[in-house]
């Protein structure tokens, strides 16, 4: 004989509410990944020599834009 054991209201209202606050972190650390890799990239060549961007092809009103898509996929 199985037992089973039903779920009452605030059963209910809890594993909801960990379901939803699981899915915001997942969310925030999506973001903060994200975020680490458009600061890496910006600062990587925010740093570099305009000589060594004019090698690259890159001009320096465009790294903020390349920033942007190595890290949110534009």
């Amino acid at each position: 004989m199985a037992i089973t054991r039903s779920n009452n209201w605030l059963d209910v209202v809890l594993e909801a509410g960990r379901t939803f606050f699981h899915q915001k972190r997942k969310g925030m650390q999506r973001a903060l990944a994200r975020r680490k890799v458009y600061r890496a990239t910006y600062s990587e060549l925010a740093a570099l020599s305009d000589r060594d961007l004019n090698d690259l092809g890159i001009r320096r009103s465009n790294i903020k834009r390349m920033a942007m898509e190595a890290a949110y996929d534009f």
